[in-house]
Parts: structure tokens; C-alpha cells; sequence
């Protein structure tokens, strides 16, 4: 009867604090359901807007893909998403790098909270270093250039933050 304890209980009964401290208290009670299956159930159960919410459940599940999915589909937190580009360059290059250009993407169009320059430089270092190990800086300073280029000005923190290093302003 776990299964079905699992479709009708689950989530309801095991909600915490945080959408991480509930995913990891759904796992800790159905250890016969992958990590994968509770994730996706979870972000089923969630509205479209809290996607990105479940991002550090999936990360700290080693599910990189669905995180950056999850990352890229709604908004998350630019700083989650900064110290998981931070954590993983040197063991995931590649999640470190989705993970830091999603981060400069919410913060170019203005989600975080009490996001700063020193942010959007963090971002930015994590995500070139990750791309200096996968051998893509040029492509990957492309991407962020235009991201940056997408609102230019004072609007846009990852242009104001990032346009003399990109070249997009005069020095």
C-alpha cells in the first residue's frame, strides 16, 4: 500500500519549510521511488511559476539536467543559482555553466532579491571559468554579451554590471 499512501498523502503530508526539506522528506519515507519520480511529481503538483523552486531539490540529487530545466523555466534565485555555479565548476563544469547563465539571465531581467554588482560578477566568473574548462569561452561570452545586449542600461543590471569587460560600452 506504499504506492498508494505515496499518490495520496505524499506531498500534502510531508510539506516543509522548503521545497529542498520537502523533497528530501518524500524520499527519506518512499525509498522505493527514484529521486527523479518524486522530483517530477512534485513539480507537477507545483503551479508553472514555482518550477524554478525546485531547482536546488534536483541539484542536490545529482539530476543536473532537470535542474537546469527547472532553472530555465521559471524563475529561481539568482544566488542559489550562483553558488551552484560556484560548487560544481571544477566537478560539473558543464550544470556550473547552465547554472551561472540562468543566474545572469533572472538577474538581467530583474528577479533576486537584493541582488548587486558583486552578484552579477560572481555569475559571470563562475560561468566563464566553467566554460574555460569546457573550451567554449568564445561561444559562451557570445551568449552572455547578448543576454546582456537583450535590455541594455540602467535596467538591466547584468549590462550595467558586465558592459565594459563584454565591449558592449566605451571604456
Amino acid at each position: 500500500m506504499a504506492d498508494q499512501a505515496y499518490s495520496l498523502y505524499a506531498i500534502d503530508a510531508n510539506r516543509k519549510t522548503t521545497h529542498l526539506a520537502t523533497f528530501r522528506a518524500i524520499c527519506g519515507k518512499y525509498p522505493h521511488k527514484t529521486p527523479k519520480e518524486i522530483l517530477d511529481d512534485l513539480v507537477a503538483a507545483s503551479s508553472s511559476g514555482d518550477r524554478g523552486k525546485w531547482f536546488a531539490a534536483a541539484k542536490s540529487a545529482g539530476l543536473y539536467d532537470e535542474a537546469v530545466a527547472l532553472a530555465n523555466s521559471a524563475p529561481c534565485d539568482p544566488k542559489t543559482l550562483i553558488r551552484a555555479a560556484r560548487d560544481n565548476v571544477a566537478v560539473e563544469p558543464g550544470f556550473a555553466l547552465e547554472a551561472g547563465m540562468a543566474a545572469l539571465r533572472w538577474m538581467a531581467a530583474g528577479y533576486g532579491y537584493e541582488i548587486g554588482m558583486p552578484d552579477v560578477r560572481a555569475a559571470y566568473d563562475h560561468t566563464v571559468a566553467a566554460a574555460r574548462r569546457l573550451g567554449c569561452e568564445t561561444g559562451t561570452a557570445d551568449r552572455i554579451r547578448k543576454l546582456a545586449m537583450e535590455q541594455p542600461g540602467g535596467g538591466n543590471l547584468v549590462f550595467v554590471a558586465l558592459g565594459r569587460s563584454l565591449g558592449l560600452v566605451a571604456k
